[in-house]
């Protein structure tokens, strides 16, 4: 990769996110789901081609932290971005199910037993 290759991927985040380096809310984890909703409203303006690469890869449920990684951008940028595309009404966020306090201690027990005889 040449030094301009590296500088203009340098810059390209900054340029994807409008300068911003906050998402304008905290919805989003690494482990959020992300869906585009399909079709989209009608009131909503043509997204930029970045932001239609996600909604691509949002056509099925996808984590964050996965699209982050199959679009090859930083986690921070893309949050960003879904921010913007949630508050067009362009994808929907879904958290993660919430863990159980309660624990199974037989399941445990079992996991330990089979890692014991590895």
């Amino acid at each position: 990769m040449s030094g301009g290759d590296t500088a203009g991927r340098l810059v390209r985040p900054f340029a994807l996110t409008g300068g911003r380096t906050r998402p304008s809310r905290a919805d989003f984890t690494l482990i959020t789901t992300v869906t585009a909703i399909d079709p989209p409203p009608a009131w909503s303006a043509r997204p930029q081609a970045e932001q239609q690469r996600i909604l691509r890869r949002c056509a099925e449920p996808v984590a964050v932290a996965e699209l982050a990684a199959l679009l090859d951008l930083p986690v921070s940028v893309v949050v960003i971005m879904l921010c913007d595309l949630l508050e067009a009404g362009r994808i929907t966020a879904r958290p993660p199910h919430p863990v159980s306090r309660t624990t199974d201690l037989d399941l445990l027990q079992k996991v330990r037993d089979g890692l014991g005889r590895l």
